[in-house]
């Protein structure tokens, strides 16, 4: 199919330029037009089927397990994307200032059934972290007239005249307070890391991906914690930091599938959802890498059961690691016996969900061949927690492009909207995922893979946005924890509900496991 009819001279000088590629540049174009296909799945990953339940352990011994790895030299990586600005969590506090222009026009909305969420917000204001910082903006006066001053709170809040938090990322926010005084997510982290993610030389490496136009800020609060940090947990930091690269960006188009063209004529680019962090990822040196949301954290009281879940599934991640190394080599030497054989295929099918095509049943050359290319892959242990009526993505069993099954995170923009036995298997999920993983990258000679080669590009997905008041389209590259990770080896665990803990909006911060106590 060609597209260069659509593109001129011009814009292919604009592609390259940015580092991209004509001809993905001309596939995303081809996608636009065909769609991508619907992922089909066949039944939502359940305990026993999909969904493995650890069997709880003494802390102690876990612990003890975990040091062991550690020891032996397994080098971490806590891998954190940041990029997320904080401007959606206060995405109702923005539509209650656009109407509340006075503060007595503010009282008069606030009782109004749809501002009740802005009524908590005002009402618990003593409650966020960030409370003494906002009422020094304010010079000490929150009240006029017996009222909130409820313009200048906002005002003081999301505006650059005051804390600036609708346009900081969400990374930077006060999120809990301490006798010492408030900490951010990045903190947080920074905690957690030094609890769980030190090596044997008590080295935490850290990996945020921020926002171009973040990273300074970013930069200048580790620098601002780190030595606290450093001395009350005994470790040192090294704290690195990447950018979605310009390259991953796609291009958009108008309702005609026609490139979207700005006012100088120029292509639009837009970022790639968190599928484009998968370059990111590529470049991070560790062996094992955990991966969590900025914003899933918790104050200090509840971080043991984090930390004790993380050091659970790490050694679960190496137990399967080790097993599939030594049938790697097995298979390497070509001087195996039938009854190995059997054993690695039984092991494939039965503990890593592999299905294996029927043409390998009466071929051992070929079922040896099919084995080696399955089992020499990345491998992720995902957590996944209960299902209460959070929204995410879930666990399934997924056909792959080959008729062979599969375990995915599959989210519900990868579902047919229209197919109702497909919206069905999709409502019987009893587990969702929370983005909690642990990933192995290294494969049995300790070289690193190249994550690129596993993802599947037909799992990205196309969303309508809109630019200076013009409808486009979007597309985003399959998801860092979704099509990006397609071909991995993929095993999900249950991790307890405690473990997960986001900040969508502004309020869920009056939750309880985001309050002193």
């Amino acid at each position: 199919m060609n597209h260069h009819t659509m593109l001129t001279s011009d814009d292919q000088i604009q592609i390259a330029s940015r580092g991209s590629h004509l001809a993905d540049v001309e596939q995303q174009l081809t996608y636009f037009k065909k769609g991508f296909p619907y992922l089909k799945v066949l039944r939502a990953a359940t305990i026993g089927d999909g969904i493995i339940k650890l069997e709880t352990k003494k802390s102690s011994e876990t612990i003890a397990q975990y040091m062991h790895l550690i020891e032996a030299g397994l080098k971490p990586v806590k891998f954190v994307p940041a990029s997320g600005a904080a401007s959606r969590m206060f995405q109702i506090l923005f539509a209650f200032s656009e109407l509340a222009d006075t503060n007595n026009k503010a009282y008069d909305l606030l009782q109004e059934e749809q501002f009740k969420n802005v009524n908590l917000f005002f009402d618990q204001l003593s409650k966020f972290a960030f409370y003494k910082k906002l009422i020094a903006a304010l010079n000490g006066e929150l009240m006029q007239n017996g009222r909130l001053k409820y313009v200048e709170i906002l005002d003081m809040l999301l505006s650059e005249r005051g804390l600036n938090y609708g346009f900081l990322p969400k990374g930077l926010l006060d999120f809990h307070n301490y006798l010492e005084g408030a900490r951010t997510p990045v903190e947080e982290h920074m905690v957690e890391g030094a609890l769980y993610s030190a090596d044997k030389n008590s080295q935490v490496k850290l990996h945020f991906t921020v926002s171009p136009e973040h990273l300074k800020l970013f930069k200048q609060k580790i620098e601002e914690k780190k030595l606290e940090l450093e001395t009350r947990y005994g470790v040192n930091y090294d704290i690195t930091f990447s950018e979605q690269k310009p390259y991953t960006d796609t291009i958009a188009v108008d309702q005609d599938n026609q490139p979207f063209r700005l006012n100088d004529n120029k292509l639009l680019f837009r970022p790639a959802g968190h599928g484009a962090l998968l370059d990111n990822l590529n470049d991070v040196d560790g062996d094992i890498l955990f991966i969590k949301n900025i914003d899933n954290v918790v104050p200090d009281r509840l971080k043991e059961e984090t930390t004790l879940s993380k050091m659970g599934l790490t050694i679960r991640l190496v137990e399967y690691q080790k097993r599939i190394f030594n049938y790697l080599k097995v298979l390497d030497l070509k001087n195996y016996s039938q009854e190995e054989l059997q054993e690695i295929k039984i092991f494939a099918t039965e503990e890593l969900n592999i299905s294996c095509p029927i043409q390998t049943e009466n071929s051992p050359s070929s079922l040896a061949t099919f084995l080696v290319q399955k089992l020499n892959r990345p491998i992720r242990v995902c957590g996944m927690v209960k299902n209460e009526g959070e929204p995410g993505g879930g666990p399934f069993w997924a056909e792959n492009s080959d008729g062979s099954t599969s375990l995915q995170v599959v989210e519900s923009s990868q579902i047919d909207p229209n197919n109702s036995s497909q919206k069905l298997i999709l409502s019987q999920a009893t587990h969702f995922n929370p983005v909690d993983l642990i990933c192995g990258v290294r494969d049995y000679r300790g070289d690193k893979f190249d994550l690129m080669t596993y993802r599947d590009p037909e799992t990205g997905f196309i969303s309508i946005k809109s630019k200076d008041g013009k409808t486009l389209k979007a597309q985003e590259l399959p998801g860092l924890w979704n099509g990006a990770m397609a071909d991995w080896i993929t095993l999900f665990v249950e991790v307890p509900i405690i473990t997960f803990n986001p900040v969508k909006t502004i309020n869920d911060l009056l939750r309880h496991e985001h309050q002193p106590v």
